[in-house]
């Protein structure tokens, strides 16, 4: 069904100077890292409303408390969130969110194998873009009923987890594995860009009322899914051109297009025949068997409850924590946890860069989050002395961080995905996808709830949990880890 693709691309038929011969292999390969790139960085842009709007919706402690418990210390908030059990309901509100997520990852993987990912992932887009901006629109109606929250939150979940396995499994169709750690990893920064526009988006207009907040990034994802249904061509052999997954360079096209200028020569008819018969999806039990796919997943389990914490919980963290014996406002304190996800931005793009030169994901994975263990110990201790200390340790935590989790779900989730190319298996990509971010996205469901009641007993214990969990994410890349080092020793 994938292979209609071309035909089903609205502007390949309005505009047939995009279709080859007029336009190179590294061209469209560009085009899709371009295109992708804004697909999941609007889906993260409307992923952050909730995290910005924590501290208005959320009780709110005076500037002279210093952690979050005290029960005379609330004021008001909005209701359900306000109170006592505030930081509880809204740590319940992510849970419901990122647990749906996680399932429907598992789900969109196995579904996206089989369809055309270019109507799936727009399909996703949509109704992310609807459900957003439905959960904006109870500040307007005046809605206090955490069942409403909720239930948008669940169906809205769903939706957001059609979109990684799409977009990763595209970007692995049309690159080869030659330099994909640094390309995916400059691509990857998707998650944080869109992070940083979601934040700055939803704090700019979060004065106008928080429903705001939630309704202009609703939008942004769908104008960008526009924008993907127009253009975007799911993978290089319906456009005649060679797969590059067989280590052939993006910038080595020149002989692919002229094998597709001649049309029915005996090497397109050997390539459409030889996909056609490895065409058959990877079944969900047998890509788990696939090896790596077990020990990355877990990894990516607790790697994920650690990024995804900062995610929904740093802008009330710094909202509630004086930096130098100043509390920042709610639009300073969104706006300043952009640092984290700029210092995430360097270190994806640093992560693909080594694990290329060294060729070791494991290793480069693991290095990375045991210098984030004493790095967040900093953060904790030392953050709060002045706005520098604060900006410099949290730029560091954010690159040490989503170094890893970005190199396991881009790089090492393609590598293990098209590895099963050699078996006949040559659509295992969303599948295997959606098996490690969709076990990653268990860990990032009970991160920010877990989270939410921990911190009634200061944010100490928040850390402790944090920094336990990058512990144990690397443990389970050990021995992976230990066979890298290995070959190497071995020359191979």
């Amino acid at each position: 069904m994938q292979s209609e693709s071309l035909s089903q691309t609205p502007a390949l038929k309005l505009f047939p100077g995009l279709k080859p011969p007029h336009k190179t292999l590294l061209f469209h390969q560009i085009c899709v890292l371009v295109i992708t790139f804004l697909a999941y960085a609007s889906f993260h842009a409307s992923r952050k409303p909730p995290s910005i709007v924590k501290s208005v919706l959320g009780p709110t402690v005076p500037s002279n408390a210093t952690q979050v418990p005290m029960l005379s210390s609330y004021d008001t908030g909005w209701p359900p969130f306000n109170g006592t059990q505030g930081t509880h309901r809204l740590g319940e509100l992510d849970l419901a969110f990122l647990t749906s997520y996680s399932v429907g990852m598992y789900l969109a993987g196995h579904v996206g194998d089989r369809i055309d990912l270019r109507l799936f992932l727009v399909f996703g887009m949509m109704g992310s873009g609807f459900f957003t901006i439905l959960f904006g629109l109870g500040y307007w109606l005046n809605v206090h009923a955490l069942g409403f929250f909720v239930g948008v939150q669940i169906v809205c979940g769903v939706f957001q987890s059609i979109g990684w396995p799409c977009v990763v499994a595209v970007v692995g169709n049309w690159l080869g594995e030659s330099k994909r750690g640094l390309i995916m990893g400059v691509w990857n920064s998707h998650t944080s860009v869109g992070n940083i526009i979601g934040s700055v988006v939803a704090s700019g207009v979060l004065e106008f009322g928080w429903g705001w907040s939630f309704v202009v990034p609703g939008l942004l994802i769908i104008l960008v899914a526009i924008l993907v249904f127009l253009f975007l061509v799911v993978n290089p052999e319906s456009m005649g051109f060679v797969h590059p997954g067989m280590d052939i360079e993006m910038s080595a096209d020149t002989k692919n297009v002229e094998n597709m200028q001649k049309g029915e020569s005996e090497e397109t008819k050997l390539i459409e025949s030889d996909n056609s018969d490895s065409s058959s999806a990877i079944g969900f039990l047998e890509a788990w068997k696939l090896p790596g796919v077990a020990s990355f997943a877990f990894c990516l389990f607790f790697s994920k409850l650690v990024a995804y914490t900062f995610l929904y919980w740093l802008p009330y963290y710094i909202k509630h924590t004086a930096v130098a014996g100043v509390h920042m406002s709610h639009k300073t304190a969104g706006l300043l946890s952009t640092v984290f996800d700029m210092g995430g931005v360097l270190g994806g793009i640093t992560a693909g860069f080594i694990s290329d030169l060294i060729e070791a994901r494991a290793i480069t994975s693991i290095l990375f989050l045991f210098l984030s263990i004493p790095t967040l110990a900093l953060y904790r201790i030392f953050g709060s002395l002045s706005m520098l200390m604060n900006i410099i340790l949290m730029f560091l935590s954010g690159f040490l961080v989503n170094g890893p989790y970005s190199l396991i779900t881009t790089a090492v989730a393609a590598d293990l995905g098209t590895k099963s190319v050699n078996d006949r298996n040559s659509r295992a990509l969303a599948t295997v996808t959606a098996i490690i971010d969709g076990t990653g996205s268990v860990g990032a469901a009970l991160g920010p709830l877990l989270a939410g009641y921990v911190s009634t007993r200061g944010w100490n214990s928040v850390f402790f949990m944090l920094i336990l969990s990058i512990f144990f994410a690397g443990l389970f890349l050990i021995r992976i880890a230990r066979t890298e080092i290995r070959e190497k020793l071995s020359g191979k």
